[in-house]
């Protein structure tokens, strides 16, 4: 019996759907990585993102006049998202993001569509969330890949001004991340339309989470087709298709709403029972029958690159601005509690994990920009973005503590704390991501042969055997090349590869290479060794992702590093970027030895530590708790790499944001002032009042301080003292019909 038909018994061949999704995506850097060399040369070569002046006025026009619209408190508090917010997103075209201008739409590119996401999702997470939706996981970008002229012509114009809304219904009660499990069918009948009997569907469906669908004007719909009596002359069972049907189609309907965790977004359900659509309502039209998951996922993944990664973003940028500044206006014990070293160890990771997430926004967001649609790295960026936002947020909830868990109007936290795991949801669980698609999609994307090998082991050609021994002579080729990569770098790691002009980052420009040649080895032997088992031994191969993610991470931290940090702001920026990045290599290093504990064959686990020198020892820099103290102090001074990593943020007049900043900045002004009272306090020089303004009572009478710089630190204490409250009520609001509580919570913020 050959080498091919065993093999044929052990690794499984490649479905259709998993098929389509391999074809859909193409690969990037992680190609790169997973091959043991990180492409360097390929990641500086990348155009830098930077927003048109079309873009720029954008975010200074409408996007500033939407934040200032923007009552968070109200929506909450109210049942769905006003009116008049709703009536400006569709008249300012907030919906056509991707839309191309010949359409009325505004055609801004990858960057600028997650910048103006991530910066709406400071205020609001439903009303990020209601512009996300159309701009990445709706119709209009299915329709401008693969929809017919006439369906372009006809809906593009109506996305781009609102006059149509859209959702898409891809989730069924039954079917969730087992897109090829979907109960829902089209049967292909013939049926009248417009007073015609002409060939179409007769649909059902009942599909749950649709974002949008409540408001909709257009449902797109996934579902299977069936051709039973062989009316299209082929196979029976055609595959998934995707379809655009009007909400006020006969027999359509979008009706209960659901409630996610209190974030006033619309989400709600659809339903049908056969329906009849006819063949020009599938997006594309008939021939692009049995697509629809390949066009799904090739949408999907761009969108899962763009929306839901800035939403990671925002938490992060949030969590770093309102953490810093309440840790250096809020007093305890007579010291900012900034200065404790157990909020400085929180405090630096917020900052280091924004540094890096901000980084991850940017590199990917160029990737997308360059027309790109890598598969991998967008469930790279999804997953570790969302979950590193989910982590940071929680870090800020504790520095803030009790201001933090109280909601109001000055709240900065609270809506995203709820709103992060529907963030997370949208596109499905983070455990798919990180356990399935990640690695699974990657091991076939980025290994060079072995999407051919198992094609060639499958076939039935007549030349099969001859070309499977060909792909597998270059497969053992390329494996040994990597065992001996890898014992080279781990037995004489200073011959790593590095050409970064900057002393600060070859250093982690080596430590990526060596990383990565492990990576490759470990990737080798489990395929060798586990075979079609390594498909379901999820957790190995998710620590083997996770080293592909934490790679992708330091890379974008050193690019980030290199072109978007002046040169006059590395020295300011460096805490940061040193957090971030080896934070990343400390992390890839950690999933290498967690995949070497738990592989399951004593003896090739044995002999992988020794060919790549992975022995207990971790040998990536440490964060010691001398970066944390200086990361720490530079995240609570006013900076402009601090700015540059918040910037998604925008205080209005009276929100929270902007009571904590103005307190914040009023700060920073007198310090000098605050140190003299506070020496002189020390050796009794003054009095010391009860309160801190009493204090400045007596520094004023004993002449330590003049009547300007009284009135500057009186100015900073009544900032400071209402940056530390929180919101109060008078009222129960469950007991008030809703008017009544918009009025009172508007009166609350006024006061």
């Amino acid at each position: 019996m050959s080498l091919r038909t065993n093999l044929r018994k052990i690794l499984p061949s490649i479905s259709i759907t998993e098929q389509e999704a391999l074809d859909a995506g193409d690969v990037w850097l992680e190609g790169s990585i997973y091959q043991g060399k990180p492409d360097f040369s390929a990641l500086r070569a990348v155009p830098e993102a930077k927003l048109s002046v079309e873009e720029q006025a954008f975010l200074e026009g409408p996007v500033k006049e939407l934040m200032g619209m923007i009552d968070d408190s109200e929506i909450q508090n109210g049942k769905h998202l006003p009116e008049h917010v709703l009536e400006f997103l569709k008249k300012e075209r907030f919906f056509s993001l991707i839309i191309p201008k010949e359409y009325g739409g505004l055609e801004f590119s990858p960057y600028a569509n997650s910048t103006i996401v991530g910066t709406i999702a400071t205020k609001s997470s439903a009303v990020a969330v209601t512009v996300m939706v159309p701009n990445s996981l709706g119709p209009g970008e299915l329709l401008l890949h693969y929809g017919t002229k006439e369906q372009q012509a006809h809906y593009l114009p109506r996305l781009a001004n609102g006059r149509d809304i859209p959702c898409f219904a891809l989730t069924s009660p039954e079917a969730g991340s087992d897109a090829g499990g979907i109960p829902d069918q089209g049967i292909v009948k013939k049926g009248m339309h417009n007073g015609e009997e002409v060939l179409g569907l007769e649909v059902t469906w009942d599909k749950r989470y649709i974002t949008l669908a409540p408001i909709a004007t257009v449902l797109g719909l996934a579902f299977k087709v069936l051709d039973p009596e062989g009316l299209l002359g082929g196979k029976k069972e055609l595959g998934i298709t995707c379809a655009l049907i009007p909400h006020d189609h006969p027999g359509v309907q979008l009706g209960n709403r659901h409630d996610p965790m209190g974030i006033r977004f619309y989400n709600g359900t659809t339903r049908g029972e056969k329906v009849f659509i006819p063949m020009d309502f599938i997006i594309g039209g008939q021939k692009n029958i049995g697509r629809g998951w390949q066009m799904l996922v090739s949408c999907l993944g761009a969108g899962r690159g763009i929306s839901l990664p800035a939403l990671g973003v925002s938490t992060s940028q949030v969590a770093l601005k309102s953490a810093s500044e309440y840790a250096a206006v809020r007093e305890q014990f007579g010291l900012s509690i900034g200065q404790f070293e157990g909020i400085q160890e929180k405090l630096a990771d917020i900052a280091g994990k924004a540094y890096m997430q901000e980084a991850m926004r940017v590199l990917t967001t160029e990737g997308l920009g360059m027309g790109l649609k890598p598969s991998v790295v967008t469930a790279i960026a999804k997953y570790h973005m969302t979950e590193t936002g989910r982590d940071v947020l929680d870090s800020a909830m504790d520095i803030l503590a009790g201001k933090a868990i109280q909601n109001g109007p000055q709240n900065t936290l609270a809506s995203g704390y709820v709103a992060q795991p529907i963030a997370i949801t949208v596109e499905g669980a983070n455990i798919l991501t990180r356990n399935l698609m990640i690695f699974g999609q990657g091991v076939m994307r980025c290994h060079p042969y072995l999407q051919s090998m198992v094609e060639s082991i499958h076939s039935e050609e007549k030349d099969a055997d001859s070309k499977f021994r060909g792909i597998l002579t270059k497969t053992v080729s390329y494996s040994v090349a990597n065992s001996l990569r890898a014992f080279k770098y781990g037995l004489m790691p200073f011959t790593a590869d590095a050409k970064s002009p900057l002393p600060e980052v070859r250093a982690y420009e080596k430590a990526a290479h060596r990383l990565a040649a492990k990576l490759a080895v470990y990737a080798d032997f489990s395929l060798l060794v586990l075979g079609g088992k390594l498909k379901q031994a999820e957790m190995l191969s998710a620590r083997l992702g996770d080293v592909m993610s934490h790679l992708y991470a330091a890379m974008a931290s050193i690019k980030y590093y290199e072109q978007k940090v002046a040169v006059a702001e590395r020295e300011q920026a460096a805490p940061y970027f040193h957090y971030a990045t080896r934070h990343a290599l400390i992390s890839a290093e950690e999933a290498l030895h967690k995949f070497l504990d738990n592989f399951p064959a004593s003896g090739t686990r044995k002999f992988m530590r020794v060919i790549t020198m992975q022995f207990s020892g971790k040998q990536m820099p440490k964060i010691n708790d001398d970066m944390i103290r200086e990361l720490a102090a530079a995240a609570q001074m006013d900076t402009p790499i601090k700015a540059q990593l918040t910037h998604l943020v925008k205080p209005t007049a009276g929100d929270g944001h902007d009571i904590n900043e103005q307190a914040y900045k009023a700060k920073m002004g007198c310090l000098d002032l605050l140190a003299k009272v506070k020496k002189a306090v020390r050796k009794r020089e003054i009095q010391p009042g009860v309160r801190f303004e009493q204090t400045l009572d007596n520094a004023l009478v004993g002449n330590l301080i003049n009547e300007e710089e009284y009135a500057k630190l009186v100015d900073y204490n009544r900032k400071r003292e209402k940056a530390i409250r929180v919101d109060e009520f008078d009222f129960d609001l469950n007991l008030l019909d809703e008017q009544s509580a918009k009025e009172t919570v508007k009166q609350a913020v006024n006061e």
